[in-house]
C-alpha cells in the first residue's frame, strides 16, 4: 500500500518535470528529478510511520478513557436508629462529594440500622460484608466490634466510637492495626470533665444521678470514671444503669423518688434513641443535665461538653477518600477529634430557675438564648 502511494505521487509530479520546486530547508528541487522522488518517497514514509505511531499510542489511552470509572460501595453500619431517608449521615456524604465522591456517579451508599437491639449488629454487619462493599464506616463500639468481626479484609472507619483503644477496637492509636482506622475520643477521660462542668453549674449539688446502658461495656467504662471524679469532688452518684427501653420508666421513678441534684446521661445507641424521655422528665422535674453531645442541648438539653459529630463524619470521610487511593488502613494513625464544645442552653437553665455561673457562661462555645 505504501509502495503504490509512493508510484502514484511520482507519476504525478512527472508531468511537471522541467518545473522545480523549493522545500523548507531543502532547497529547489526539480520536478521529474531522482532527487525529487526520493524526497517524496522519503517524506510519506516518514509522516506515515509517525501517524501509525502515533494512533498506535493513542489507542490505549482512547480506550482507557472509554472505560467506565469504578463505582465505590460504602457501606455504613450504626447501632442506632435509622435515619428518615435511609442513607448514612449528611455530612459524610458532603464530605465525600467535596473530595470527588457523587451519589449516582461514582459512588453508592448501603446504610444498615440496629435501632439500639446490639443482637442484630452482628447480622447486619454480615450483610454489608455479602453485598461486597469496599468499605464500612461506623457509628458506636458495638457496631465497630461487629464489622470487625464480620471481615478482616473490609476496610473499617470509626466515626462516632469512642476509646476504641481501650474497648479493643485497635492495638494503638499510631498503629491501630489489621483492618481498622478512624476518629475516635477519649470518652472515659471526658467523663469526669462532664461532671466538673456540671458541678461549676450547679455548686450545691451533692448527688448526682448518672443514666447509662449498663450492657455496653464502653458506657461502663464511662460510669465508673464518673464515680472517681466524683469522689474528688465530693458528691454522691446515684447509678442508673437500664438495658432496654422499657428500664428507662424504672429509672425515672427512682429519680421521682429520690430527687438528684444533677442529671448526666451517658450517651450511646439506647441512650440516644430515648434522649426525648430523658430530657422532657429533666424538664418536668426540674433537674440541671449533662449531656455528651451539642444535639441534645439543642432539643431542649441543659448543657453538653464533646465534640462535634458532623466534625468526626468529616474526618472519617478522609480516611474513606486516603484508602480508596491506596493508603492501609491499618497503618493510618487514629486521630482524636481536635475540639471539644461546651454548649449551654440559657432558656433551659432559666424555665428550671437556674442562674449558670459567668465564669462559666465566658468558656461556653454556644449558648442558646
Amino acid at each position: 500500500m505504501m509502495g503504490d502511494l509512493i508510484e502514484r505521487m511520482r507519476a504525478y509530479l512527472g508531468a511537471w518535470k522541467g518545473h522545480a520546486i523549493v522545500f523548507k530547508g531543502v532547497g529547489a528541487v526539480k520536478f521529474g528529478t531522482p532527487r525529487l522522488h526520493h524526497f517524496i518517497g522519503t517524506m510519506i514514509t516518514r509522516r506515515t510511520a509517525l501517524v501509525s505511531l502515533a494512533s498506535l499510542l493513542a489507542a490505549p489511552l482512547a480506550a482507557g478513557a472509554q472505560q467506565p470509572s469504578k463505582t465505590w460501595r460504602v457501606g455504613f453500619l450504626s447501632g442506632g436508629g435509622r435515619a428518615p431517608d435511609g442513607a448514612p449521615p449528611l455530612s459524610l456524604r458532603q464530605a465525600l462529594r467535596d473530595l470527588g465522591y457523587v451519589e449516582q456517579q461514582n459512588v453508592v451508599y448501603l446504610a444498615r440500622w440496629a435501632d439500639a437491639k446490639r443482637e442484630l449488629l452482628p447480622g447486619l454487619a454480615a450483610e454489608l460484608v455479602g453485598l461486597k462493599v469496599d468499605i464500612i464506616v461506623t457509628a458506636g463500639g458495638p457496631a465497630s466490634a461487629a464489622a470487625k468481626q464480620a471481615t478482616s479484609s473490609i476496610p473499617i472507619v470509626l466515626a462516632l466510637v469512642g476509646d476504641a483503644d481501650g474497648i479493643g477496637l485497635i492495638e494503638s492509636l499510631a498503629r491501630p492495626g489489621a483492618n481498622v482506622t478512624g476518629v475516635t475520643d477519649q470518652s472515659v477521660e471526658l467523663s469526669a470533665k462532664r461532671l466538673e462542668l456540671l458541678k461549676e453549674a450547679v455548686p450545691k449539688a451533692s448527688r448526682i444521678a448518672v443514666l447509662w446502658n449498663a450492657d455496653d461495656r464502653g458506657m461502663t467504662l464511662r460510669y465508673r470514671e464518673v464515680e472517681k471524679a466524683a469522689h474528688v469532688l465530693r458528691v454522691t452518684v446515684q447509678p442508673l444503669g437500664v438495658r432496654e427501653p422499657n428500664d428507662f420508666d424504672t429509672a425515672f421513678s427512682a429519680m421521682t423518688a429520690n430527687r438528684p441534684d444533677g442529671l448526666f446521661l451517658v450517651t450511646d445507641a439506647l441512650t440516644a434513641l430515648n434522649r426525648k424521655r430523658v430530657i422532657e422528665f429533666a424538664h418536668v422535674h426540674r433537674i440541671p443535665a449533662m449531656y455528651e453531645y451539642g444535639s441534645l442541648v439543642q432539643e431542649g438539653g441543659l448543657m453538653s461538653y464533646g465534640a462535634n459529630q458532623d466534625d468526626n463524619y468529616r474526618v472519617a470521610a478522609s480516611y474513606v477518600d486516603r484508602i480508596f487511593k491506596g493508603a492501609a488502613p491499618g497503618l493510618l494513625p487514629v486521630e482524636r477529634p481536635s475540639r471539644y464544645y461546651l454548649t449551654i442552653n440559657l432558656k433551659t437553665a432559666k424555665e428550671l430557675g437556674l442562674t449558670i455561673p459567668p465564669s462559666l457562661l465566658l468558656r461556653a462555645d454556644q449558648v442558646i438564648e
